[in-house]
């Protein structure tokens, strides 16, 4: 490596010993620096060319040891890895600010092969987005991490962890340790969960307060009017799963959600059962039935070849004949079983009613099996979906069966209205009507996929808000509420907290109206003004009363109505800490993967 002295000494800004001799040297002679070792530490000895003098003087060089083990690795340090940390955190920030609140943005993603996704759903957000700063990387994973275990809270995260970093850094760049940073952020942190625990509203939960806050929930990711009115859907779905009035974790999983690209957003609705997206197989077969008895089997209807390997011969045609009988008569005695279970159960059925009959099987049915079951009017349906078989037992009733050996009317369930929908060259069977109903399906209809896929994502956020509530049996006032009086508690617990550690709660402190002030400019209204409103508002109600935002007007008003879930709240503000106070803590950020060490063709 050759270098100019004064270029060696700008560069390193180095400790250099010899002084006299290297002032003679300065700006005129070049040197050769060879690397050597010394105490742990990288020197440079230098050899002047133009001097039979070796070993004029010794340099100091403040390289990482990261450096020394891997000449090709990338790195930054100290101020320079804060600056990096800052900076993808507060440009992640900036993406997500205006999605916040039922007053955010759309934004549209488009992929690389041209497909178009409108969305304002913070999860959806980050996980399509492609990024590559490996601090907002990070913080995008913990965001998604986030709704995973939650369902919502991912634009609040990223907000407050932007905030949180962007209040440190004017610390930082005047002198204070981040070490003492994060101590005030740890003490705010723990101040502002025990004021979580008083600021929650334990109260009674019962339909009319889980609609108030699967609204809230839904109004931040549609709009108003498809909002509300896919709010009580999503609330009686939640309510028709329950297995008891004690039942505070209903199974999710049981409420199916179908699409259907037919009518308008405001279509979309809850069927008190399921809706499978096939029909029958045979013209012949009826395409509606009322009061139909259901047998919900996985049992192969259909000529299946044997499981080990045998050869059958034959000498004659009429003995082929035979073993072709053979095989079908063995598929047939099962379908006559069914038939003689469907005569039983509807044919002499003693309230003179007339019973139809349905079959819903998890494995095939063959043509001639199919054209047996037609000529006795059974409906049959044929590969049904495995996640569908438990469902059909919670919403109909009965059971499934692998066998049609001993069949009894007790296994079968029951339905008021079975029937095909076709649409295009799609075919939809509708299953209603069903006797207190376990498992439903919620029917997305639009016009096209965009808007399916949007309220596809937005009531994930919604079932999961109902969900909470009735975890949780608790809420928080929403509106920037719980941010407010954190806030103005906050400022007053600073003066009680001695040493440099007051300025970190007071910069958790001042991090917290991120919400608030986003909301309000996402609304259309001052931020500034609206704080000072808020603050004002919640101070002279002596912090009684919870004081959150009117989007609306922009003034204050009581938050009661407008509901955030508890352990999102709680989630969310944990892992913001954290996630923040290690990122302060960060002196080096390295590149330097063994992909590095690998030297070009």
């Amino acid at each position: 490596m050759l270098l100019r002295f004064s270029t060696f000494l700008e560069e390193y800004g180095s400790d250099v010993f010899h002084a006299s001799r290297a002032k003679e040297l300065l700006g005129t002679c070049s040197f050769f620096c060879l690397p050597s070792l010394k105490n742990g530490r990288i020197w440079e000895r230098c050899i002047s060319r133009e001097t039979s003098h070796q070993c004029v003087f010794m340099v100091k060089i403040d390289m990482s040891s990261i450096e020394c083990l891997n000449p090709k690795a990338q790195l930054a340090r100290n101020a320079a890895a804060l600056e990096l940390n800052i900076s993808g955190a507060r440009g992640l920030q900036e993406v997500m600010k205006s999605n916040l609140g039922p007053k955010g943005t759309i934004k549209m993603l488009v992929s690389g092969a041209g497909d178009i996704k409108l969305t304002k759903d913070g999860n959806v957000l980050l996980h399509e987005m492609a990024i590559q700063h490996p601090t907002a990387s990070l913080i995008a994973k913990a965001s998604t991490a986030q709704d995973d275990v939650t369902g919502d809270g991912t634009t609040s995260t990223v907000l407050f962890i932007g905030e949180l970093l962007k209040k440190a850094e004017g610390h930082v760049t005047e002198g204070l340790h981040p070490r003492l940073i994060t101590e005030g952020f740890e003490i705010a942190h723990e101040k502002t969960m025990a004021l979580l625990e008083e600021f929650k509203r334990t109260v009674t939960i019962d339909r009319a307060l889980l609609i108030e806050v699967a609204r809230t929930s839904l109004r931040t990711k549609l709009p108003q009017d498809l909002a509300d009115h896919i709010t009580e859907c999503v609330v009686d779905a939640v309510l028709a799963i329950r297995t008891s009035e004690n039942d505070n974790e209903p199974d999710l999983h049981m409420i199916e959600k179908q699409e259907m690209h037919h009518e308008t957003n405001m279509d979309t609705t809850l069927i008190r059962g399921l809706v499978l997206d096939h029909g029958a197989r045979h013209p012949d077969m009826p395409k509606h039935v009322s009061d139909a008895y259901i047998l919900t089997c996985n049992v192969s209807l259909e000529y299946e070849k044997t499981e080990v390997n045998a050869g059958l011969f034959y000498k004659t045609s009429a003995e082929r004949e035979r073993l072709l009988q053979a095989e079908r008569s063995f598929i047939t005695k099962r379908v006559e079983k069914i038939i003689e279970l469907k005569k039983k159960v509807c044919d002499e059925a003693t309230d003179g009613k007339k019973y139809g009959f349905v079959i819903i099987n998890q494995k095939g049915i063959d043509p001639p099996s199919l054209d047996l079951l037609a000529q006795n009017g059974i409906l049959a349906l044929r590969r049904a979906k495995r996640r569908n078989m438990e469902r059909l037992q919670l919403a109909c009733g009965g059971e499934a069966v692998n066998s049609v050996d001993d069949l009894t009317p007790e296994v079968l369930g029951f339905a008021g209205k079975v029937y095909e929908h076709i649409l295009g060259e799609d075919k939809y069977t509708f299953i209603e009507e069903c006797k207190d109903p376990k498992s439903v399906t919620l029917l997305l209809k639009g016009p096209n996929n965009h808007s399916i896929v949007r309220i596809k994502d937005a009531l994930h956020d919604g079932l999961r808000a109902v969900y909470n509530t009735l975890s949780d049996q608790c809420v928080v006032p929403g509106a920037g509420a719980f941010e407010i009086a954190a806030y103005c508690m906050l400022k007053k617990e600073a003066e009680t907290v001695k040493g440099r550690a007051r300025l970190g709660v007071e910069a958790y402190a001042d991090a917290l109206l991120v919400i608030p002030k986003t909301l309000a400019a996402n609304g259309g209204f001052d931020p500034i003004e609206t704080i000072v409103k808020l603050v004002d508002e919640r101070n002279a109600s002596g912090g009684e009363v919870a004081v959150g935002i009117d989007l609306g007007s922009g003034e204050p008003m009581n938050a009661e109505g407008v509901w955030d879930n508890y352990i999102v709240k709680k989630n969310s503000f944990s892992s913001s800490c954290v996630i923040a106070c290690n990122l302060l803590q960060v002196d080096e950020v390295m590149r330097a993967g063994m992909t590095n060490l690998k030297t070009p063709n």
